[in-house]
């Protein structure tokens, strides 16, 4: 096998490959045996056929084409091997005529990993908002809790936005009842929006035992697209009633005996959620300062890979409930080419990080021990509910183990670089990766 490089930029090689007839031997031999196992002649059995017999039934042709889909990926392989040649994505191949008895000759274009050069970690410094936690914040926490614990009272007047009701609902188009379209009742939040469009409004100044009509085009069913004339008959109003805000409140609220210490803890829950908010905050500026210094060029054809995958996941999921790509940009207000922009910028961004850290795990030396590796895995398999064992073998299937060993560096890497740049509040406090050890434990908790 001969190759030969061509640099065509900084992310950007061709290879120029020719294989020698001879050396296709090997996948010429595999080519017929499995055209063999998968053709039935009579007089032969099932993977006993000749391949004499096989030129005459099936072609010399569609056996050299087998022989040199087989031998590609190998002869690629070699050649990139023998320039060191540091790949990214999949290469784009233009293969030349396969001729019986003559080389095999093709190219490949495709992305490579560039030349990083990384900035001094120790003289970069970025800064970030405090992490204030105003009265206004527990107000916002303590109102939240109020809402959990309110009550629903029947009330004899016209409906307000805020209100609960109950309706009876029934549409039709053109006279004719639309197939699901009746319902009683339900309940419903005003001004929530949750249901039909413009049922708030026909709703607002109704009072129980009245009826009233609005018109809302329909988005599913038989008549999706068209106007459906709905008439809503109002039940029962209520209204929602909020409890004291006294110790009585924080005692059935939390284990707390007195408002004055739920709010103390509920600052202090608070407060760490925004530690930990700013210390990703400041990671993300460190890893943008980073990028930005070490000045990385963006390999294009991997960058076109990653946003064609993401987009097809999206399509993939629009399909699966039975929505249109269209219906997707009209419910993000958003137009083709936009999507496409922001597709393009998150690849490019998570790219240009993934080659940053993979650049600082080389220069650091850093490696994974099997501990570090299985402690992943057995994260992983929790997340994804299965046991770890069978987690690693569709590991193995995939061929993916090397992705989560290139993950799990990664993020060693980026402990280095967050302990090396100097990260601070505006008030000039030290930001540290181990600010996220205990307040991990208290976000989860204000989470839940």
């Amino acid at each position: 096998m001969k190759s030969t490089l061509e640099t065509l930029g900084p992310t950007r090689v061709r290879l120029a490959v020719e294989v020698p007839f001879a050396e296709l031997e090997p996948s010429l031999k595999k080519a017929y045996q499995e055209i063999a196992r998968h053709v039935t002649v009579p007089g032969f059995r099932k993977g006993k056929v000749p391949a004499t017999v096989i030129d005459q039934r099936v072609g010399r042709t569609a056996v050299l084409n087998e022989a040199v889909q087989e031998a590609i990926p190998q002869q690629l392989l070699a050649a990139v091997r023998e320039h060191e040649v540091r790949t990214l994505g999949r290469p784009d191949l233009e293969v030349g005529e396969v001729v019986d008895g003559q080389p095999l000759k093709f190219t490949a274009e495709m992305d490579i990993r560039p030349e990083i050069i990384l900035p001094d970690l120790g003289t970069i410094e970025v800064t970030v908002d405090e992490a204030e936690v105003a009265d206004g914040d527990i107000d916002e926490q303590v109102n939240s809790l109020r809402e959990r614990f309110a009550t629903l009272k029947a009330v004899e007047r016209p409906v307000r936005e805020g209100d609960y009701v109950q309706v009876d609902l029934a549409a039709t188009v053109d006279g004719e009842e639309v197939p699901g379209g009746t319902a009683t009742n339900i309940s419903h939040e005003v001004g929530g929006g949750q249901l039909l469009q413009g049922l708030d409004e026909a709703l607002i100044g109704m009072s129980a035992g009245e009826e009233g009509s609005f018109t809302s085009q329909l988005v599913g069913g038989d008549f999706a697209g068209r106007d459906a004339d709905v008439a809503v008959t109002l039940r029962a109003v209520k209204e929602k009633e909020l409890p004291a805000l006294d110790d009585d409140f924080a005692q059935l609220a939390s284990e707390f005996d007195t408002l004055a210490e739920l709010r103390e803890d509920l600052r202090d829950r608070l407060r760490r959620v925004r530690r930990t908010e700013q210390v990703y905050k400041a990671r993300d500026k460190a890893l943008e300062e980073v990028v930005r210094l070490a000045g990385v060029p963006v390999p294009e054809g991997v960058v076109r890979e990653e946003v064609a995958d993401r987009k097809a996941s999206i399509l993939e999921q629009l399909q699966r409930i039975g929505a249109s790509f269209d219906d997707y940009l009209a419910r993000e207000g958003k137009t083709s080419e936009e999507v496409d922009a922001e597709l393009t910028a998150a690849a490019t961004e998570g790219l240009l990080i993934q080659l940053v850290l993979d650049a600082l795990a080389e220069a650091e030396q850093i490696q994974v021990s099997d501990d570090e590796f299985g402690h992943e895995i057995v994260h992983r398999a929790q997340r994804s509910g299965v046991e770890p064992q069978q987690y690693y073998d569709e590991l193995v299937r995939a061929g993916a183990v090397a992705s989560v060993y290139g993950d799990v560096r990664r993020g060693k890497a980026l402990a280095v670089l967050m302990d090396r740049v100097t990260m601070t509040d505006s008030a000039g406090n030290p930001i540290r990766l181990e600010d996220l050890r205990e307040p991990e434990e208290g976000a989860a908790d204000h989470a839940h």
